[in-house]
Parts: C-alpha cells; sequence; structure tokens
C-alpha cells in the first residue's frame, strides 16, 4: 500500500481570516472552525442543531426537501470551501468544516429521527472521516478544489448513512 503523501502542518487560522471573503464565515463553520482541537467534530457537531430544524422538512414531502436542502448545501459548499481555501492557500484545512455539517446531514438523510440514531450516526460519520477508508482516502488525494474538499465527507456520509 502506497504511503500517503505527508501534508504541511497548516497554519492557525485568525479571525481575520474569516472575513478575508465573505464565503469564509460559512466555509469555517460560523467561526467553529477556529477551535483549536477536533475543528471537524466540532464541525459536525454544529450540523445537528440545524438538522433538528431540517428536521421537519425530512418528514414533510417524504423527505424530498431535505434532499434538496442538502443538495443546495453541497453545491454552496463547492464554491464557498474552494474560495475560502484559496484565501488561506490552503486546501482542505482542517478549519474549513463546512464539509463536515454536509457530511452529517447526509449521514442523517432519510434516517428516521431518534436521539440514539442521531448519536450512532455522529459516531460513524466521525470514525469514516478520520479514518477515510477506500474509496474516501482515494478522493480525499485525488480530487482537488471545492469539489475535492466537499466529496470525501459528502461520501463518508454516504456510507455511515447506509450502515
Amino acid at each position: 500500500m502506497p504511503m500517503p503523501i505527508p501534508r504541511p502542518h497548516p497554519r492557525p487560522i485568525s479571525r481575520r481570516d474569516l472575513f478575508r471573503r465573505r464565503g469564509n464565515w460559512l466555509a469555517f463553520g460560523f467561526g467553529v472552525g477556529l477551535i483549536p482541537l477536533a475543528p471537524g467534530t466540532a464541525g459536525a457537531l454544529l450540523a445537528i442543531p440545524f438538522y433538528l430544524l431540517l428536521q421537519p422538512l425530512l418528514v414533510a414531502w417524504s423527505g424530498w426537501l431535505y434532499v434538496g436542502a442538502v443538495a443546495v448545501a453541497f453545491m454552496a459548499g463547492v464554491m464557498v470551501c474552494a474560495r475560502a481555501a484559496e484565501s488561506i492557500a490552503a486546501h482542505d484545512h482542517p478549519g474549513i468544516v463546512w464539509d463536515e455539517m454536509v457530511g452529517m446531514w447526509v449521514t442523517l438523510c432519510l434516517v428516521p429521527f431518534s436521539w440514539s440514531a442521531l448519536l450512532v450516526g455522529f459516531l460513524l460519520f466521525r470514525l469514516l472521516d478520520i479514518v477515510k477508508p477506500w474509496p474516501i482516502s482515494l478522493l480525499d488525494r485525488r480530487v482537488g478544489g471545492g469539489l475535492g474538499i466537499m466529496l470525501d465527507d459528502v461520501v463518508a456520509g454516504i456510507f455511515a448513512n447506509l450502515m
């Protein structure tokens, strides 16, 4: 198995970075990405209140409105995350957490609500996002730009959802 290419340690993100471009605020999860320890986990946790707000859409219309909202969040994330990465000169910086938020929403998509499902979904998603089994690891290494930032987390969300 080939050794992964070492990535340089990302530089710390400042509040100034958040305001360098308007979309950075969204890409950095409204500032949650500034948390120094486990910003991805913090971003996934931030997704939960939004999920709870979107829960009525999951129930109404057999979930199609929820799926549409998540699709819009994904498409917006591709653009916003690409611009944020460009503005801080770092691809997929750990502080960019919009991808974790969308990955959590994918994880919980069309899953009947329960607190245990929410907990299991969170744990499965974070495990898959951190470990990055194949093909998630392949996507993480080979797909660049905003699509690359978003895609590995969405695929981790799909796998967690299926599990």
